[in-house]
């Protein structure tokens, strides 16, 4: 009963949320530019209803996550404790990821290309940039690894 009912509201989500994301994307992709920039770059009317359809989505999805891991590590701490603070460790050491990804991230001010790229040319920015980029790099070398390590393991389990 619980399957299907989880079933059920996962399609219908994913389902609303693929038809809403399609619709945007058709909106944005026919619905015209801007004429101030006409033969120089595409400058389409509705980057705005994109860019906050994928905010929309962002906020949707971290929120799940928050809500949702709370959830299981309540539920996980009275059967499995050990397991459950694992879980919290994990989340602890991605922190202490960012703060350090953050703290290696350069502040220098890059070359400004144009004056509307000025406003984005600030320490902050650029460290957060860093720190996306060093964290990007650091958890595919650990997704790597763990595909290595697994496979190794599986082998000399044999």
């Amino acid at each position: 009963m619980a399957v299907t009912k989880i079933r059920k509201i996962s399609s219908w989500t994913l389902l609303l949320s693929a038809v809403i994301s399609i619709a945007v994307f058709v909106v944005f992709a026919v619905g015209g530019d801007d004429e101030l920039y006409k033969n120089e770059l595409w400058n389409p009317h509705y980057t705005g209803l994109l860019l906050n359809w994928i905010y929309i989505l962002f906020g949707i999805t971290i929120a799940a996550l928050v809500v949702f891991a709370l959830m299981q590590f309540a539920t996980q701490f009275k059967h499995d404790t050990k397991g459950a603070l694992l879980g919290l460790g994990v989340l602890v050491l991605f922190a202490v990821m960012l703060i350090v990804t953050h703290s290696l991230g350069s502040s220098d001010l890059l070359p400004i290309i144009n004056a509307d790229s000025g406003k984005h040319n600030v320490p902050f920015w650029l460290k957060i940039t860093d720190m996306w980029i060093f964290s990007i790099y650091i958890l595919t070398a650990l997704t790597i690894a763990a595909v290595l390590w697994s496979s190794v393991k599986r082998i000399f389990n044999k």
